[in-house]
């Protein structure tokens, strides 16, 4: 772990040499996801942060939306999805809201649970509350309700 941390403060310190924002944000965006799944939330918070805004300068809207995740998955308010904001989606978090589609796709929770690097428990719990949430009980109505 102190390896890592090193070498994300030597990528970081070499795009400040090369330039290139995009870049640089990626790797915010990479080092900001290690260290929230570190459990070190509160110092994943500043290369999120920087790594949203050099996002949104770009105007790369799916990485800024992917980035926005992180940041409110690490604790931190960000502004109101555009995507779902009107529909029944916007009670979902975004973790709920990646499971939820995964889901809709036809995937199993075990599939799932590979493609987003959690544990088939963690997806487990996070559907049940998808459903809750949203007032369905089955995979098919989820499909149905984020149908095309």
């Amino acid at each position: 772990a102190d390896e890592a941390d090193a070498r994300y403060a030597e990528a970081l310190a070499h795009h400040g040499r090369a330039g290139g924002d995009f870049e640089r944000a990626r790797t915010q965006l990479l080092y900001g996801q290690w260290l929230r799944r570190r459990r070190r939330t509160r110092e994943a918070r500043g290369p999120l942060r920087d790594a949203l805004v050099a996002f949104q300068r770009c105007s790369a809207r799916a990485w800024a939306d992917r980035t926005a995740g992180e940041l409110r998955a690490a604790g931190e308010p960000v502004g109101v999805r555009r995507d779902a904001a009107d529909g029944p989606l916007a009670a979902l978090t975004p973790q709920q809201l990646r499971i939820a589609r995964c889901v809709a796709e036809g995937s199993t929770n075990r599939e799932v649970a590979l493609r987003l690097s959690l544990s088939p428990r963690t997806v487990d719990h996070h559907l049940r509350n998808v459903f809750a949430a949203l007032g369905i009980r089955s995979r098919t109505e989820l499909a149905r309700l984020l149908g095309p």
